[in-house]
C-alpha cells in the first residue's frame, strides 16, 4: 500500500512538471507571436515581465505552501483551493495593474515609492525569519475568526456549511447565532487571497519597472500565474532544495528597485540587461540551494550511519555482558 502510494506521488509529480514546462512552453510561443506581431522591443518587455512575475512567485507559493502544512489541508483540497486562488488572482492582478500604471502615468513622483518599497521589500527578505512561523499566530487570522462564522473544525473540502448547533467555533463572536457557518478551508483561501495581494504590491510595480504597456504588463502577468499550480505542486516535493532561492528573488526585488529609481533620472537599464541579471540570480540561487541542500543531506546521512554504528555497538556490548 505504501510504495503504491508512493508511485502515485511520484507520477503525479512527474504530471505536474509536465504541465510546468508546457506553460513555459506556452509563454515562449507568445512571446514570439509578439516578436512578429509588435516587434523586438514588446518581445523584450514581454520577456523581461514574465522572468520577473515567474520567479518572484516562487516566494509567494512558499508562503501557500506554509499556509497548507500548518492548517494540514489536504492534497485534494489544495488543488481545489488553488484553482479558486488563482481565479481570483486573474481579476485582483489585472485590476492592480490598470491601477499602478494609472497612478504612475499621472502621478510620476510614486516611481520613487515604488522603486523604494522593492528594494525596502528585497532588503526585508534577508532578514533570518523562522520557517516554523504559523499563520494562525498574525492578526489576520484571528481577526477573521473572531468575527467570522466559523465551524469547529474541516468539513472535507466544504468552504460553507450549515450550523447545527454543536459543529459551530466557540472562539468565534457571532458562530452561534448564524446559520450558515465558514469552515477552516474558507480561512486558508481568505489567507491565501491576503497573501497574493500583498505578494501584488510587490510583483506588480517590478513588472511595470519594466514597461508600462498594458498589454505586455497584464499578459506576461498572466502566463506567469498560468504555471503557478503546477510550479506550487513541483515546489512542494523539492522545497527543501530551494531553501536558498527567496534570496535570489529577494536580489532581483532590489534590482527592479535600483532601476525604477535609476530611470527618474533618465539612467535607464536596457531590458535585455534585466533578463540577463534575473536569469543568473534565479539559475544562481537555484544551483546554491541544491549544492547546500545536497551537503546537508550527506551530512544528515553521515549522522544516521553515526547513530546506526553506535547502537549496534552497544547491543554488542549488552550481548557480552
Amino acid at each position: 500500500m505504501g510504495s503504491n502510494s508512493k508511485g502515485n506521488r511520484i507520477w503525479d509529480a512527474i504530471w505536474q512538471y509536465k504541465w510546468l514546462y508546457f506553460w513555459i512552453l506556452m509563454a515562449c510561443a507568445f512571446g514570439v507571436v509578439i516578436y512578429f506581431w509588435k516587434g523586438t522591443s514588446q518581445a523584450i518587455d514581454f520577456f523581461s515581465g514574465y522572468l520577473i512575475e515567474l520567479s518572484l512567485s516562487v516566494d509567494n507559493l512558499f508562503v501557500f505552501l506554509l499556509i497548507f502544512i500548518s492548517f494540514g489541508v489536504t492534497e485534494h483540497a489544495q488543488h481545489k483551493v488553488l484553482n479558486y486562488g488563482i481565479a481570483g488572482t486573474i481579476v485582483l492582478r489585472f485590476l492592480f495593474i490598470i491601477l499602478g500604471i494609472s497612478l504612475i502615468n499621472k502621478f510620476e513622483w510614486l516611481l520613487w515609492v515604488f522603486g523604494a518599497l522593492l528594494i525596502f521589500s528585497g532588503a526585508k527578505m534577508f532578514r533570518p525569519n523562522n520557517d516554523d512561523d504559523d499563520p494562525r499566530d498574525g492578526v489576520m487570522y484571528k481577526f477573521i475568526t473572531k468575527f467570522m462564522p466559523m465551524s469547529a473544525d474541516f468539513e472535507g473540502e466544504k468552504f460553507i456549511v450549515d450550523n447545527d448547533g454543536t459543529n459551530y467555533d466557540k472562539s468565534s463572536l457571532v458562530s452561534k447565532r448564524s446559520k450558515k457557518l465558514c469552515t477552516p478551508l474558507t480561512v486558508v483561501m481568505v489567507l491565501l487571497v491576503f497573501a497574493d495581494i500583498i505578494f501584488a504590491i510587490d510583483s506588480v510595480p517590478a513588472v511595470i519597472s519594466m514597461t508600462r504597456d498594458l498589454f505586455i504588463v497584464y499578459t506576461s502577468n498572466m502566463f506567469a500565474i498560468m504555471g503557478l499550480r503546477q510550479m506550487f505542486f513541483v515546489l512542494e516535493h523539492m522545497h527543501k532544495r530551494f531553501r536558498y532561492v527567496k534570496y535570489g528573488v529577494a536580489v532581483i526585488l532590489i534590482f527592479t528597485g535600483v532601476k525604477m529609481l535609476l530611470d527618474i533620472f533618465d539612467i535607464h537599464i536596457h531590458n535585455l540587461i534585466s533578463i540577463a541579471v534575473i536569469l543568473f540570480v534565479l539559475i544562481a540561487s537555484i544551483i546554491i540551494s541544491v549544492i547546500v541542500s545536497k551537503g546537508k543531506d550527506d551530512e544528515d546521512e553521515a549522522d544516521r550511519m553515526e547513530k546506526k554504528k553506535e547502537i549496534e555497538e552497544a547491543f554488542r556490548d549488552s550481548e557480552v555482558d
